[in-house]
């Protein structure tokens, strides 16, 4: 099947998902992780998975702007 702009429709459950690694445990997830925390440091995105951030949400608190909180 053909869209309007002449590419080509595909069952959005055939692709596959990149799978997400915690930057501190190298946990996988497989498609994106609803509840990981993703954080974005010199430009390159991290993610951690709930155990991760559970254990580190001090420091991680910690580093953001009161404005936040």
């Amino acid at each position: 099947m053909t869209s309007p702009s002449g590419g080509h429709d595909h069952d959005d459950s055939t692709r596959q998902r990149p799978s997400a690694v915690c930057a501190r445990c190298g946990n996988r997830a497989e498609g994106p992780p609803p509840t990981w925390t993703c954080s974005v440091e010199n430009g390159v995105r991290r993610y951690f998975c709930d155990a991760c951030s559970r254990e580190n949400l001090r420091a991680i608190e910690g580093r953001l702007d009161s404005a936040w909180w």
